[in-house]
């Protein structure tokens, strides 16, 4: 009976080889608990030295010991090893020696994985299995998209992390979490709650018992199509990583040229401006962001296309600073990437005041601004507003779209790796005491405002502005 649910549960054996000491990450729950009985069922077939591991991340009281009492049982009961760990989340994620901004839900993450990598280093198992379900991964994709990210983060949760200790597989990938208790009932094993996953403060929540239901209205199908996107999403990536490794030694050029020809030095790359115009506008895009990623910066899709245009329409000494302290400085032939951010130490302080409808050209921060206002018809005319550009002060605050609350500006440049000299002139663009822009982030859009950079629209929004929950 229970070799035929198994199968059921479309554990992927591609991920899995004979010999393979495999320890399941077993928190308790349905998933994991059959991911656990599945492989110990299998375990001869498949030729697995099965173990369990559960760590008490310290929360939730008496419900996570009771969480860890029933983990420890059941390995008692079906024989296989277990390893037990405790840690204190809470501590951690507050811990100056945790990173920066880290919530709960990151820093138990991180925790979890560490701990995971260090049984693989320490020889204890080969492997690690965890038991993400298809529905964990409709959830992961509407949850990157909600967030806008570029087609790496809609690839979801891969079905194997290669770490430098071991691999990390996903063997349940294909299974609905209808299934996984369907095999539960059927082989009578029970399994524990997390009382937080009802909670509807967590993101992830909200869209597995409120947006995704809501969706599903529209298409009943919509967690497997979410699935198939994150499986093409993984595809297209692996093909671009390579034609990347490819183009990239063509396309960039190290150090600063020299007289006579040639280049010098290791002081950052740059890209022949010519020659990126001449790429098609999807190459453009992922060679901007392999060159800063070649330099320790990440881009968002608002900064990959200011600097795009500053590669294709900027004029020579416009310069633009992104994220992990990176200067980007357009010269007549080159888009010239360097560390050490944009010589920003006459820019603290400077303002730049305008009357909103209006515009401001701001060399310091390489930009120039528009901000557009329109008033809903009969509206009566009220007195003007301007809006100050300028950088961010310590005590700043900023609202981000799909977020709850405000945020510290200081905390966002740090989840942004804005560091060293690049932070200190960071810009945003304030009006009637609130940060309506910030370079690099999407700002809550105020309703009947439109922000312009460089000629690039960062957001319109018409009527209310949509609030997420983080």
């Amino acid at each position: 009976m229970i070799a035929v649910m198994s199968a059921v549960l479309a554990i992927d054996r591609t991920l899995l080889r004979p010999g393979l000491r495999l320890a399941v990450g077993v928190s308790g729950g349905a998933d994991s608990v059959a991911l656990l009985r599945a492989l110990v069922e299998e375990s001869r077939e498949l030729g697995l030295v099965v173990h369990a591991a559960h760590l008490h991340h310290g929360l939730r009281g008496e419900e996570a010991d009771a969480d860890l009492a029933f983990v420890r049982d059941l390995c008692a009961q079906l024989g296989v090893p277990c390893y037990l760990k405790r840690v204190d989340t809470a501590t951690e994620a507050q811990s100056s020696a945790g990173k920066q901004g880290e919530t709960l839900e990151e820093a138990a993450r991180r925790l979890r994985y560490a701990w995971f990598r260090a049984l693989m280093a320490e020889g204890e198992v080969d492997a690690i299995a965890t038991a993400h379900t298809l529905d964990d991964q409709a959830e992961t994709v509407l949850a990157k998209f909600l967030r806008g990210a570029w087609t790496e983060g809609l690839s979801g949760i891969h079905p194997l992390i290669a770490f430098d200790e071991g691999p990390v597989v996903r063997p349940m990938l294909g299974t609905t979490r209808s299934e996984v208790e369907a095999y539960l009932r059927a082989i009578d094993q029970s399994w524990r709650e997390d009382s937080t996953n009802r909670q509807l403060t967590f993101t992830r929540n909200r869209i597995r018992h409120e947006l995704l239901p809501l969706l599903e209205e529209w298409n009943p199908r919509l967690r497997v199509h979410l699935a198939q996107m994150a499986e093409l999403a993984r595809d297209e990536e692996e093909w671009w990583r390579a034609e990347m490794a490819q183009q990239s030694q063509q396309l960039i050029l190290r150090g600063r040229p020299v007289r006579g020809g040639g280049r010098t030095g290791d002081e950052g790359i740059a890209l022949d401006v010519t020659r990126l115009a001449a790429l098609p506008v999807a190459l453009q895009r992922r060679l901007l962001r392999f060159a800063c990623g070649e330099m320790r910066a990440a881009l968002d899709f608002s900064t990959t296309e200011a600097l795009r245009q500053l590669g294709l329409r900027g004029r020579a000494g416009q310069r633009l600073d992104v994220s992990g302290g990176l200067r980007v400085e357009r010269t007549p032939r080159e888009l010239r990437l360097a560390k050490g951010g944009a010589e920003l130490g006459k820019v603290p302080g400077r303002e730049y005041r305008f009357a909103i409808p209006g515009e401001v050209v701001a060399e310091e921060f390489g930009i120039r601004l528009r901000v557009e206002a329109s008033e809903p018809e009969g509206a009566a005319q009220e007195q003007t507003r301007t809006a100050c550009l300028r950088s961010w002060r310590p005590g700043d605050t900023v609202r981000l779209r799909y977020s709850s609350g405000s945020k510290k500006v200081k905390e966002v440049l740090e989840r942004m790796r804005v560091t060293g000299t690049g932070r200190e002139g960071w810009p945003v663009l304030e009006t009637d005491g609130r940060i309506v822009w910030m370079q690099g982030a999407e700002v809550e859009p105020v309703p009947g405002m439109r922000v312009v950079v460089d000629g690039l629209e960062h957001r319109v929004v018409k009527g209310a502005a949509v609030q997420k929950s983080t």
